[in-house]
């Protein structure tokens, strides 16, 4: 085991490519840039001279392509540097050998999503005769003030604490980025955003959706579909020509939401929040 540096990102972006899906987040960090703005976050597992796998070790932990040998040497090497995150998230049989191995170590869990699926789709919206929201668009950089609310909100109910405590600044920033980015898609009604959804992280040709919301006092009316429809008909014609996301297997709503919209599911995810 051995950080990934800069002369490596060519190596570790096609081990991400193997599956641009499943490995959406850590091709995006490594395409934004962070084997230099964030030294020695991605580890790589080296075999025989060849770069077999990889670990962002971070604020979360994400494996990719790990195999079991590769699964063993991230959690050795995460136990020696003494480092504690708030997630592992990822393919889950990699999640599963790492909390396995670091389980005992960091304690138990707060919870652990044994079985969100992977989704996927290359299919417009509109080729479906979906209807395609004409409100939702990108979020402008004058709005973060009416993004934090949604996405607060978002966060809150999805992992079951604020993303902030005091200043809202880091968060704030984050948000920030996103919209600035083009990344951050809204409808907003009377001042409020009542839809939210973010490319969290887009690489190789898959963009991954993330912070899907919709106003609790519009839920059950129709509206999440022609607005996530409207939100994968922007992204395939402007950014990708493939969405992913993931969702916990017991969000019915959701999960219906996504199967109207052409996706399908692919894969498995696990995330051990922490």
């Amino acid at each position: 085991m051995r950080p990934i540096s800069a002369a490596d990102h060519d190596a570790a972006l096609a081990v991400c490519a193997r599956d641009r899906v499943a490995n959406a987040f850590v091709a995006a960090r490594i395409v934004e840039g962070s084997l230099r703005a964030s030294p020695g976050a991605l580890l790589g597992h080296w075999s025989e001279g060849r770069l077999r796998g990889l670990a962002w070790v971070s604020a979360n932990v994400v494996p990719v392509e790990l195999d079991d040998e590769g699964v063993t040497a991230v959690a050795s090497r995460i136990i020696r540097m003494r480092r504690q995150c708030a997630s592992i998230f990822g393919p889950s049989e990699q999640v599963a050998g790492l909390w396995e191995r670091l389980g005992p170590t960091w304690g138990p869990a707060r919870a652990v999503r044994g079985h969100q699926p992977l989704l996927t789709t290359t299919t417009r919206p509109s080729s479906l005769g979906l209807a395609l929201d004409p409100d939702v668009r990108p979020a402008r950089i004058d709005e973060v003030d009416l993004v934090l609310p949604a996405a607060a909100h978002m966060f809150t109910e999805e992992i079951g604490y604020p993303p902030y405590f005091g200043s809202d600044r880091g968060y704030r920033a984050s948000i920030a980025a996103l919209i600035r980015a083009g990344h951050t898609f809204v409808k907003v009604l009377d001042g409020e955003v009542v839809f939210k959804a973010d490319v969290g992280s887009l690489a190789l040709g898959c963009a991954q959706v993330q912070g899907v919301w919709l106003h609790p006092e519009l839920r059950g009316q129709g509206l999440s579909v022609p607005a996530m429809a409207s939100v994968v008909e922007q992204v395939l014609t402007s950014m990708a020509d493939e969405v992913s996301l993931y969702v916990n297997d017991y969000n019915d709503a959701a999960r219906g939401t996504y199967d109207r919209c052409g996706f399908h599911e692919v894969g498995s995810f696990t995330t051990v929040l922490l």
